[in-house]
C-alpha cells in the first residue's frame, strides 16, 4: 500500500500500488492552471511547469480519514474533475466526469515522494512537452506505453465492474461533491505564464 496524505494531515488514504499504472510528468496548461488555482504552484510544478502524476484505477484508492474534506473543480463545464482537499488545498488527482472511465491521475503532492520509485518504478513518461516552460523544452517519451496502459485500466475496469468501487463517485455515478466550474475569465487568468 502506498500512503496518500494532504499537507496538513487531515485527509489520509492509501493506494494499492501493485496494479497497472502510469507514472508521468504532464506539461499541459490545464495541469498548470489547476496548480495555480490551488494557490501554491511551486509545491506541484517543476521548473518547466510539469506535474508528476500516477494514473491508476480509482478502485485501488481508499480514504481512511477526511473524505468529507474532498472538493473538486472543473476548469470548464466539459473539463476533467480535479480533486483537492478543502482543508489545505492539496491536489489529490484528476478524473473524467464519467464514472465509467474509472482512472485517477494522482498528483505527486499527495503521495510519498520517498517511496515513488519503489512503488511505481523509476521510469517516468514525459508528455505535452510542446507547452513546457523554458528552453530547451524536454523531449516527449513514453507516450505509447502510457496510452496502452491507460486503455487497459479503463477497459478492464469497465468490463469487470471495478468502476463501481470508486471512492469519488456515488452509486448512481455522480461525483461525491458538486464541482466548482471556473468561468472562462478565471481560467484565462490561471493560464497566463510569467
Amino acid at each position: 500500500m502506498h500512503p496518500i496524505q494532504c499537507r496538513c494531515g487531515a485527509v489520509k488514504g492509501q493506494l494499492e500500488s501493485n496494479n497497472t499504472h502510469n507514472r508521468l510528468i504532464c506539461h499541459c496548461t490545464d495541469c498548470r492552471a489547476f496548480a495555480r488555482f490551488l494557490g501554491n504552484p511551486s509545491a506541484v510544478l517543476d521548473k518547466q511547469g510539469g506535474t508528476e502524476i500516477v494514473q491508476i484505477a480509482q478502485q485501488h484508492l481508499r480514504f481512511l480519514q477526511g473524505e468529507e474534506l474532498l472538493s473538486a473543480v472543473r476548469l470548464s463545464d466539459k473539463g476533467m474533475l480535479r480533486w483537492y482537499t478543502s482543508c489545505c488545498s492539496t491536489p489529490i488527482g484528476n478524473t473524467m466526469a464519467d464514472s465509467k472511465v474509472s482512472f485517477i491521475g494522482l498528483v505527486h503532492a499527495c503521495l510519498d515522494r520517498e517511496r515513488m520509485d519503489r512503488d511505481f518504478g523509476a521510469e517516468i513518461a514525459v508528455l505535452n512537452t510542446d507547452t513546457a516552460l523554458g528552453d530547451p523544452q524536454p523531449k516527449q517519451r513514453g507516450l505509447v506505453g502510457v496510452i496502452a496502459r491507460f486503455i487497459w485500466i479503463v477497459v478492464t475496469n469497465r468490463i469487470g465492474g471495478g468502476y463501481r468501487k470508486s471512492p469519488l463517485f456515488d452509486a448512481s455515478g455522480l461525483p461525491r461533491v458538486v464541482p466548482k466550474v471556473l468561468k472562462p475569465e478565471e481560467l484565462a487568468s490561471l493560464k497566463v505564464d510569467a
